[in-house]
């Protein structure tokens, strides 16, 4: 690989050049309340301080002007719009945009989905903030049925699985907690001891959040 040494080609390559950052992450996870790129890294500079100085830095040298475009959510964006007014007498120039909340192209063309007014894409009501459907609705809806797998539909899932009331998954596991009497016991029980003895086993209940490891 040949390296250019040309002062003047390298600023001509570089007057070309623009620099984006991604900007939409929150630093809640690392005890920040603002977006990752403010968080504290080294003598008191941030993610978003380290950037600028070396852009700044690029731009001296050079005697080119570098932009920094980040790229923010709608979590990150009201902040960062208020952090970058520190940088206000660097020699860069930073701009901002807020990306969009909404899917941004159409799967099946890759064609740009618009933000308003009505798309007349089947889906864009999964996703619209001011027209939230509910769940029932969703999973009836034709663009989430139009790709799901036939053994995924409520019509298959009632044929193939019975359904179960809290009732009675409860009674299982009643049940699985009274330990299976061995071989020996079930030929000297009765029938009525047999009787007796399960029901005194069904009566046992142990207290909220205790267990005993005998009805394990």
């Amino acid at each position: 690989m040949l390296l250019c040494t040309d002062p003047a080609e390298i600023k001509k390559l570089l007057d070309k050049l623009v620099v984006l950052k991604l900007n939409g992450g929150l630093g809640t996870t690392m005890g920040c309340t603002g977006p990752k790129s403010v968080i504290g890294v080294r003598n008191g500079l941030t993610f978003l301080d380290l950037i600028v100085i070396q852009i700044e830095n690029l731009n001296s040298k050079y005697g080119c002007k570098v932009p920094l475009l980040l790229m923010n959510s709608f979590n990150t964006h009201e902040d960062t719009l208020k952090i970058v007014e520190k940088y206000s007498k660097s020699n860069i120039e930073i701009h901002s945009f807020n990306q969009s909340q909404y899917p941004r192209i159409v799967v099946d063309d890759f064609l740009p989905l618009p933000s308003k007014g009505q798309t007349g894409k089947d889906g864009w009501n999964l996703f619209s903030m001011n027209n939230r459907i509910t769940i029932k609705e969703i999973k009836s809806h034709p663009w989430f049925m139009k790709n799901l797998p036939r053994e995924l539909t409520e019509v298959s899932q009632a044929t193939y699985y019975t359904p179960q009331s809290a009732e009675e998954m409860m009674k299982m596991v009643e049940e699985g907690k009274v330990p299976s009497p061995s071989v020996g016991e079930l030929e000297t029980l009765t029938g009525d001891e047999k009787k007796t003895r399960k029901k005194m086993s069904m009566k046992r209940e142990s207290r909220p959040g205790e267990f005993h490891v005998g009805d394990m």
